[in-house]
């Protein structure tokens, strides 16, 4: 165990401890079993660290352990927690669950076995919490971190640091909102930056590396963690590589899953399965026109890559700059909103259409709809329904 508190202590002290992430004040973090899940790269093992960092002053009650470091080949998580029970540990902090065989079954051991005993874990937006054989959905408390929203991104920037905003606050005060803020600052450069690179934390490492960083971070999802967690084999992984490539060429995409499923040589039900898997791997995003009906089986009715800098480093030439704009209002508003495509605009959110667009966009397409509105580039301050892009950056 020795190795692991010098590597605690290690990652420990090059944590840093300012610019928190919008989850690390939602998280209740007094219940006896927490799970944080949410796709690599995205802060997770910073959030636990940061936790740590501010509570413990004293570190003889805490451990933190990542459950791939080699250590665990030879011994069990169960092992550990005995260890560390016997030296009067209680705070158990274990990183990377997924890349363990057996977590949930353990983690369950651990959890019944030593009641003074409070642990929090982190894995893989594809980690199955709610459907695996330990039956962990009764004890643990979920959540998920997703990747920084444009507002995080000023605030890590140190650009400025603003409060997170409801839709509503958006649909009904976004003029007077937008006014203040591009008073104090010149926000469409920065909103340009984060397009391209801000929505990992990684990108503080360094911009120049950040695109081969991120593909990297594809490559990691596909070959490591994936079959960690779902049984597939090397020519399944290679499909979906394949599978993500030729997304990336076509988003947004209404799919022809028959078209799709000859492309990657498989059959309709194992094309939808694999939109499921990148789904799930935060890879890709996909909505219907209405969130009935949605399952496994079910063909989507539009894809996007998951998030713009997946954009910039997956899509070979010069990505469509429509794209950016769909691909942003829709990764930043699902993260807190049920979003479906509509027939008319490019997206519903709670019966509103709402439809992307430059500063030239005209309300011609939603012109009808009592309740449309335009999330509109490339503008500093909106009117009436037209509405600046960027502030849709701040929902979180």
């Amino acid at each position: 165990m020795d190795v692991l508190i010098k590597n605690f202590t290690r990652i420990l002290n090059a944590t840093p401890d300012c610019h928190k992430r919008y989850l690390y004040h939602n998280i209740d973090w007094d219940s006896r079993l927490i799970g944080i899940v949410g796709a690599r790269g995205t802060g997770k093992t910073t959030l636990m660290l940061q936790h740590i960092k501010a509570n413990f002053p004293k570190k003889e009650h805490v451990l933190y352990a990542s459950l791939d470091n080699i250590w665990f080949t030879n011994h069990s998580l169960v092992d550990l927690a005995e260890k560390f029970d016997a030296y009067g540990g209680t705070y158990l902090f274990l990183d990377e669950a997924h890349r363990y065989p057996a977590w949930a079954i353990e983690i369950k051991n651990i959890y019944d076995s030593f009641p003074d005993m409070r642990i929090v874990f982190t894995g893989s937006s594809m980690l199955k919490i709610f459907d695996s054989n330990a039956d962990l959905s009764r004890r643990v408390v979920n959540y998920e971190l997703k990747g920084l929203s444009f507002r995080e991104f000023l605030l890590l920037e140190d650009v400025m640091d603003l409060p997170v905003l409801s839709l509503e606050d958006i649909l009904q005060n976004h003029q007077t909102i937008a006014s203040e803020i591009v008073g104090k600052i010149k926000i469409l450069p920065e909103f340009k930056k984060y397009l391209r690179y801000g929505y990992y934390p990684i990108f503080k490492e360094g911009i120049k590396s950040y695109e081969m960083k991120l593909k990297n971070i594809v490559n990691t999802i596909l070959e490591n963690d994936l079959p960690a967690v779902e049984s597939i084999d090397y020519s399944t992984i290679y499909k979906l590589k394949k599978l993500l490539m030729i997304l990336s060429a076509l988003v947004p995409y209404s799919p022809n899953i028959n078209q799709l499923s000859n492309n990657i040589e498989t059959n309709r039900a194992s094309a939808l399965k694999y939109l499921d898997i990148l789904k799930k791997a935060a890879l890709i995003q996909t909505f219907l026109y209405s969130q009935k009906g949605l399952g496994l089986m079910t063909k989507p009715d539009k894809i996007y890559l998951n998030n713009t800098n997946l954009l910039y480093a997956l899509v070979e030439g010069n990505v469509n700059t429509g794209n950016i704009r769909e691909t942003f209002f829709a990764n930043q508003t699902s993260a807190k909103y049920s979003v479906t495509t509509s027939d008319k605009g490019d997206f519903k959110i709670n019966g509103k259409v709402f439809e992307t667009g430059g500063e030239s966009k005209t309300f011609a397409q939603i012109k009808d709809i009592p309740d449309g509105y335009l999330a509109i580039d490339e503008i500093e301050v909106g009117y009436c329904n037209r509405i600046p892009l960027w502030l849709f950056g701040f929902l979180y």
